[in-house]
């Protein structure tokens, strides 16, 4: 068995044991009370509810409360997460450069965080802003992402790159352009922040082109950031001496469990890379859990895996 089909069967288990424990709650919750509702009508004596009875009932309000958090609250609770990290290709006399992530906004026609963002991150007082793709879930969902590009890029020079959703659906429409971001495509950027040049350069979903021909001519003494939708590139990054790599596309799961973390990651590797911090040899990768929430018309919610906004403050280690 190939590694990505073991990672595919490792995900579909998980979930289908979840799903299969809801079903078997949700069941017995139905039985409960189509049993009551048999008793009132046909009056006849109603059993006295068991302890076993008792606690199917009270799961039920769990996970009846459950849900109702996961579509009404955790998709609106923004969490901003600081990560620091240091490097000797700053000057030691500089103030830490400060960097802003967003990922998956999957705007829907309805905004939910979009108007919040640029206040947010006019706070946090960026050097730059990058988007790691997946912008809308359909092309009622445009003036409302490109709305919130505008607004990031009057605030610090901003980058962004195609995600799947950007490269395989609504491919006619116009994410980026004339929003003042700098979309990414192999076209390395070279920023004076301070005292410091640093060099920002990404590749959409499904390009042709290679993370070596995306740094060409670049100094190996600059700051090197990455951006790349999927988190499964890190060891070509770290070959090709990126400093930090920003990735998104897992959502951390968009549904996770405490203490187990993501049910599904649609990745290469499974839950090795679902979200946050990782690095190998000199290279960073930071998994975004993204903003919005998948495409489709079905109910979408967000459990354990807050919506996040990331600040990075890069220190100089000489």
């Amino acid at each position: 068995m190939q590694k990505w089909d073991f990672y595919i069967w490792q995900q579909a288990i998980g979930v289908m044991t979840f799903l299969a424990v809801v079903a078997v709650i949700a069941f017995s919750c139905a039985r409960i009370g189509l049993e009551y509702i048999y008793h009132r009508l046909t009056k006849k004596p109603q059993k006295v509810l068991g302890k076993r009875d008792k606690t199917v009932i009270v799961l039920g309000i769990f996970g009846a409360l459950c849900i109702a958090y996961g579509y009404f609250i955790e998709p609106y609770w923004l969490s901003v997460e600081t990560v620091q990290l240091y490097s000797s290709k700053l000057k030691a006399s500089t103030k830490p450069l400060r960097i802003v992530q967003i990922s998956d906004i999957h705007s829907d026609p309805t905004a939910r965080l979009e108007e919040k963002l640029p206040t947010v991150i006019r706070d946090l007082k960026p050097d730059l802003i990058v988007f790691t793709g997946d912008a809308i879930n359909c092309p009622e969902g445009l003036p409302i992402f490109r709305k919130l590009m505008q607004s990031l890029a009057e605030i610090a020079p901003t980058f962004g790159v195609k995600g799947n959703w950007d490269s395989r659906f609504f491919r006619d429409l116009d994410r980026l352009g004339k929003t003042g971001t700098n979309e990414l495509d192999g076209n390395p950027y070279q920023l004076l922040v301070g005292d410091n040049t640093i060099c920002v350069t990404g590749l959409p979903v499904d390009t042709g082109k290679s993370v070596h021909e995306a740094l060409t001519n670049i100094p190996n003494d600059e700051y090197k950031i990455f951006l790349f939708h999927y988190p499964d590139c890190l060891e070509e990054m770290a070959e090709n001496h990126i400093d930090l790599y920003l990735a998104g596309h897992t959502h951390g799961g968009q549904v996770a469990l405490p203490f187990y973390g993501a049910l599904m990651t649609v990745s290469a590797f499974g839950k090795k890379y679902e979200h946050g911090l990782h690095k190998m040899g000199e290279t960073y990768l930071y998994v975004n859990r993204g903003i919005g929430m998948e495409g489709g018309k079905a109910p979408r919610v967000r459990f354990c895996a807050r919506p996040e906004v990331t600040l990075f403050e890069v220190f100089s280690s000489r």
